[in-house]
């Protein structure tokens, strides 16, 4: 019972637990996804928090201290002049008031008689007229500040015993304009140091693009003679690691190719002798069988080769890849295939025209060879064009789909050529697709056969 009781309890607390990783996630989506954006926030988060922190403190300690002398200095030479004021006994005249603003530069005018509203202490919450305040409190008489009277001065009422002194302090007085100087530069300084780290980080991501340009070209099987390694110390490193690869790969597909080309020389020359000397035999069941032998062997030997120079000589050039698909159906209908095209007017790729018909041409022998009609599509995509070859014929189950790919892999059981080839159709096809960085899969097709899509990127 008590099991049973925790076992329903356990499905509660799981549910009520939060997502550990969602504050993470969005984090990470909020994040730039480029190297230049991320490289600013690096730059720009230590350079917002330096300043934010020095503000923090001129403000916090500078200014404060600075409007609190000011303020106290004039709150003093108010306190002065009413102090000379009470010692004349009677109401102030016009020529102690004069000499007050000559030696102050405070503005002073007397209201006998008057009496400020009472409970009416300060007009205006800023930091200069709390401070002031503060300050004038110090004085000994009620008062009033008016932060509204003049965008230029403060007025400051006093009560006195036989009516109101009025003081216009000048702004000026309470606080220094180096204060906005030093903001100002504070932000112009940042903005400069941004815009220099901008031009610097722009310079080092512009090396990494055209390192990440060559390789996609390089990938599609397109020559990057002008690329040199360029940026920062370990850019140029990358860049050179990148051009030893390409050698490297360049140099073993030239071994392969020279080599393919001595196997084709050494295996053709005996397999003439073989088929010239069978020729000359007597007509019997095991010369026949040898012949067919002999044959077998060089259509292994041909299709083997086909494979390895599967890549295709030359650079790519941009083709109509339209007018390839039209020739190599030609053909296919020439062999009896029954086709049928949706294509669009035109469609030009950086294609290796050769490699491409062979690469056609297999995918076309193969439909014709298990389905009875042959439906072929062109899709133009964002990144490239997809050709769908659909067949009504029985297809390939979804764990042979990969094993088709393999160089000399059948489904036929019985390996029997004059079925099918030797098992190197789609493996050229797909090699061909990938030297020019696309590629080549199998799916169902909707026609109940098998459907071949080949990618191919601009």
């Amino acid at each position: 019972m008590f099991s049973s009781r925790i076992e329903l309890l356990r499905p509660r607390a799981a549910a009520a637990a939060p997502p550990r990783d969602s504050h993470s996630r969005w984090f990470k989506r909020a994040l730039p996804r480029s190297l230049y954006g991320r490289s600013l926030i690096i730059i720009i988060v230590p350079l917002v928090l330096a300043q934010l922190i020095a503000t923090w403190v001129f403000y916090d300690r500078v200014w404060e201290t600075v409007l609190r002398r000011f303020s106290y200095a004039v709150s003093a030479e108010i306190g002065f002049t009413v102090d000379a004021m009470a010692m004349l006994g009677d109401a102030p005249t016009q020529d102690l008031l004069r000499r007050a603003h000559a030696r102050t530069g405070l503005a002073f005018g007397f209201l006998p008689g008057e009496k400020l509203p009472a409970g009416m202490r300060q007009l205006g919450n800023g930091q200069l007229e709390n401070v002031l305040a503060s300050a004038l409190g110090g004085v000994g008489h009620p008062f009033r500040i008016d932060a509204e009277f003049d965008p230029r001065d403060i007025l400051v009422s006093l009560q006195l015993d036989n009516g109101v002194l009025q003081v216009a302090v000048p702004r000026g007085r309470l606080f220094t304009p180096t204060t906005y100087v030093f903001v100002l530069w504070m932000a112009s300084s940042s903005l400069i140091l941004l815009a220099i780290a901008s031009i610097f980080m722009r310079n080092q991501v512009r090396a990494l693009r055209r390192l990440a340009a060559a390789a996609d070209s390089f990938g599609k099987g397109r020559d990057v003679p002008n690329f040199r390694p360029a940026g920062a110390s370990e850019m140029r490193l990358v860049g050179a690691a990148f051009l030893k690869m390409r050698e490297r790969l360049q140099r073993q597909l030239t071994q392969r190719t020279e080599m393919l080309a001595g196997v084709s020389h050494d295996l053709r020359t005996p397999l003439t002798r073989m088929r010239l000397a069978l020729e000359f035999m007597a007509a019997t069941p095991a010369v026949a069988e040898l012949k067919h032998d002999v044959g077998v062997m060089q259509r292994m030997v041909e299709g083997y080769l086909d494979f390895a120079k599967g890549e295709g000589a030359g650079e790519p050039e941009d083709t109509d890849l339209v007018l390839l698909i039209e020739e190599a159906t030609a053909a296919a209908r020439r062999d009896g295939a029954d086709i049928s095209l949706a294509l669009p007017e035109t469609c030009v790729l950086p294609l290796r025209p050769d490699a491409i018909r062979r690469c056609l041409a297999n995918v076309l022998g193969n439909a014709r060879r298990y389905g009875a009609h042959i439906w072929v599509t062109a899709l133009q995509m964002k990144d490239g064009v997809d050709l769908l070859v659909d067949d009504n014929g029985p297809g390939i189950p979804e764990a042979e789909r990969e094993n088709v790919f393999r160089p000399f892999v059948r489904l036929d059981p019985a390996r029997n050529p004059a079925t099918g080839g030797v098992g190197l159709g789609l493996t050229i096809a797909r090699d061909i697709a990938r030297g020019h960085g696309g590629d080549l899969g199998l799916d169902r097709s909707p026609q109940g056969g098998l459907r071949v899509r080949l990618h191919l990127p601009r």
